[in-house]
């Protein structure tokens, strides 16, 4: 359960979090488990937690909250863990030391994330009760060599179920928890057809191929309204399972009305489960076979526990899914558009890291600059690309804050260089206490007439950036000063400067886009600079950039990574 605790201490941005479970006695409640895991948490924090299960509510104090509770000296935020019947399993709860207010944000991401981990807990209950099943088909099995085919279905039946609570246990998306349950009912109930549909603004999505092949003319439509009578709507709106037969003999009774999809496919049964969620129902598995299948009693137990093991994992991966989208719409926000500027391209790529919360610090930026208060708008350009340490909602937070903080600087010291910025926002950092470390390279970029620019930059312990010459030469411009780090005293940083002629390429990029566990990471900048030389002159930038990420990138992306290019056009042909 600790895992719910680390969840809890990155989603609320708080120092610990706990799962204190209900004590079956002294002994049961004494550890409860923890994130961070080394040491224990304070009397008074598990006082807490015994409140909150003895009333069976949540709670929320500031800190300098009631002082009985022991809670001055801490912020604290507890939420009960129920069972199915309602019993309580045990307490989610963080604490924070500092100065808190817990927000409504706050109550409702400890809350969702209480109800996940309760689902876990009840999973893990019924996990235990598959494999009594098991063992009590086994002992049937043993009693009676007459009933050995009997107690053998049986113990098929309870293998599949304990798979279903083990293998949907850690499923983290609905695109695993379509394959974890194809890949479950193919070996033992051997349907012909599966589907997994949801409820989305009133109509059933389906989200799930057959187990083989792929859907045939005339499957599922792309939506199904909650009122049809498709057998998967009926068993959403009547919250019960739905069984359909199909294909009759000759002269038989025709069979009760079907969907088109069912029609069409030809099945000789069909079940149709509803899925039981939190708050209502999400969905309907369904299942058809080929043949006619008689669906007894046993079959309706294993349908309706294995629907149950199906309905907690796509809970927990729909809400998943929307923590990682809103996370990602929250970094696509704070990526800039990239402005026109008369005499030069532009392109940038993004990549976030594949793991964590699929975000991460890495940025790139680029703004018109201020004039000299009382002179003439001058067409001069801010270029950025950063890299704030982590790839989490909270390293794009800070992220969004330097980028932010980095453009005011800019603005508040017009005429003056690109290093004048960065020294600026490191100030900014240390006085409000932004615990923001990580590297960028900041520019100013101005026209210098007949076409060419003049570069200025800064380079906060950055990858150095590379400069394509018009004649297809590679430069490394290496000038660097020390990296951003709330430790690191803010001092004197220093400016490099380059002129740049028409047909000049600037590239700047983040490391993730070189570095790579047990690789130089000096060769695979050397390869880059080799393609970067190696490229036409007129090849489109967005082209190149992401003809770069193919080529040197890692392929699993355990790093965010940005690249951003800036080309001085060329005379006209």
């Amino acid at each position: 359960m600790n895992r719910f605790a680390r969840l809890a201490t990155r989603l609320l941005a708080v120092p610990l979090g706990l799962v204190w479970l209900e004590p079956a006695g002294e002994a049961a409640g004494a550890s409860p488990e923890c994130w961070p895991t080394q040491g224990r948490p304070a009397a008074a924090v598990l006082e807490c937690c015994r409140r909150v299960a003895e009333t069976g509510r949540p709670r929320f104090l500031p800190r300098g909250g009631e002082a009985g509770d022991g809670t001055a000296a801490f912020a604290f935020a507890g939420v009960p863990l129920v069972g199915n019947a309602g019993e309580l399993l045990g307490v989610l709860a963080v604490t924070d030391p500092g100065p808190r207010t817990w927000s409504a944000d706050d109550v409702r991401d400890l809350s969702d994330l209480a109800a996940a981990c309760s689902a876990q807990m009840r999973l893990r209950a019924r996990s235990e009760s598959g494999r009594q099943a098991r063992e009590a088909a086994e002992e049937a099995a043993q009693a009676a060599e007459g009933e050995a085919t009997r107690a053998h279905e049986l113990l098929n039946r309870s293998e599949l179920l304990l798979r279903a609570s083990e293998d949907l246990a850690d499923t983290s998306s609905l695109d695993d928890v379509r394959q974890r349950v194809g890949d479950l009912v193919s070996g033992d109930l051997k349907p012909a057809a599966i589907d997994l549909v949801l409820v989305r603004q009133g109509r059933l999505h389906p989200v799930m191929s057959p187990v083989a092949g792929e859907a045939p003319p005339g499957r599922v439509p792309g939506t199904v309204d909650v009122d049809s009578d498709w057998p998967v709507a009926r068993a959403v709106r009547d919250n019960r399972m739905i069984v359909v037969g199909g294909r009759r003999g000759a002269g038989a009774p025709s069979a009760p009305p079907a969907t088109p999809a069912f029609d069409a496919l030809d099945l000789g049964t069909a079940a149709c489960l509803p899925l039981r969620g939190t708050h209502g129902t999400l969905g309907a598995l369904a299942l058809g076979w080929d043949a006619p299948y008689e669906i007894g009693v046993d079959e309706r137990a294993v349908l309706t526990t294995l629907a149950g093991y199906t309905a907690q994992a796509v809970e927990r991966a729909l809400h998943l899914d929307e923590r990682v989208t809103v996370a990602r719409q929250l970094q696509r926000a704070m990526l800039t558009d990239l402005p026109e500027v008369p005499g030069l391209d532009m392109a940038a790529l993004y990549r976030p890291a594949a793991q964590e919360d699929m975000v991460g610090g890495d940025w790139y930026d680029a703004y018109s600059l201020p004039g000299v208060p009382g002179g003439a708008a001058t067409g001069a350009l801010a270029l950025t690309v950063g890299d704030i340490t982590g790839h989490d909602m909270r390293a794009a937070a800070l992220m969004g804050q330097v980028r932010s903080m980095l453009r005011q600087a800019d603005h508040d010291h017009p005429g003056e260089g690109p290093e004048q910025a960065l020294g600026a926002l490191e100030r900014a950092c240390r006085r409000l206490d932004l615990p923001a470390s990580g590297t960028a390279v900041h520019a100013h970029l101005r026209p210098t007439g007949d076409g060419h620019w003049h570069l200025k930059w800064s380079n906060a312990g950055h990858p150095a950036p590379l400069l394509v010459t018009p004649d297809g030469a590679v430069e490394s411009l290496p000038q660097h000063d020390l990296l951003l780090h709330p430790a690191l005293a803010p001092g004197p940083r220093t400016c490099g400067s380059r002129a740049l002629p028409p047909g000049s390429t600037l590239l700047l990029y983040t490391d993730g886009l070189v570095e790579e566990p047990g690789e130089d990471i000096e060769e695979n900048v050397e390869r880059l600079a080799d393609l970067l030389a190696t490229t036409p002159p007129d090849v489109a930038l967005h082209a190149l950039l992401r003809s770069l990420l193919d080529a040197v990138a890692p392929r699993e992306a355990k790093d965010d990574t940005v690249l951003f290019a800036v080309r001085v056009r060329g005379p006209s042909p």
